[in-house]
């Protein structure tokens, strides 16, 4: 009986020094969205082309000031073809422009982000999904790319688009649903 409670006692000490792991990503972009509802849209144009149509998903009442705590996908549907590299270092350079990134972590970044987003064509959709304390999952036209197991990457990757420090603030507000006019 003695030996049977240390056994136990055992048991219940290495499952509770285990590490928790967060829930597998969804193998699809409907199942990971499929309490949200379309938000806003913006296409944003750079130097006078059309580069993509950026639609934000969220639960109805979605506080754009606490972004980081909410479950969301933020889609882009490409209207030029893009080198998957180039994605990725965009988007640190933007991440940069948020915050100070230590060069390890970029590199680190730029690499998993490399890794995941393949070269898209006119029409392809990447769909990034905000899980709060987990980080970012992607899915390429509604199938699941990977994940980015890093919260403040996600939190810093979302900002490009959510941030009030945004290089593209009537984007912002488009995916807001709002315009300069009612702000």
């Amino acid at each position: 009986m003695k030996r049977a409670v240390v056994s136990f006692a055992l048991v219940i000490g290495t499952l509770a020094a285990a590490p928790t792991f967060a829930q597998a990503p969804e193998p699809t972009l409907s199942a990971a969205l499929q309490d949200k509802t379309a938000v806003g849209k913006a296409r944003l144009r750079y130097w006078g082309f059309d580069v993509y149509d950026a639609s934000l998903w969220a639960r109805p009442g979605f506080d754009i000031g606490q972004f980081e705590t909410q479950r969301f996908g933020l889609e882009l549907a490409y209207l030029r073809d893009f080198k998957g590299a180039d994605i990725a270092e965009r988007s640190i350079d933007e991440m940069n422009d948020l915050a100070t990134i230590e060069p390890a972590q970029a590199t680190r970044w730029t690499q998993a982000m490399s890794s995941l987003f393949p070269d898209v064509k006119r029409g392809d959709r990447i769909t990034g999904v905000h899980v709060p304390g987990s980080g970012a999952r992607f899915y390429l036209n509604g199938k699941l790319l990977g994940e980015v197991a890093d919260d403040a990457f996600s939190r810093l990757f979302f900002g490009i688009w959510l941030s009030e420090q945004t290089s593209a603030p009537k984007l912002r507000l488009a995916l807001l649903g709002q315009s300069l006019s009612t702000r």
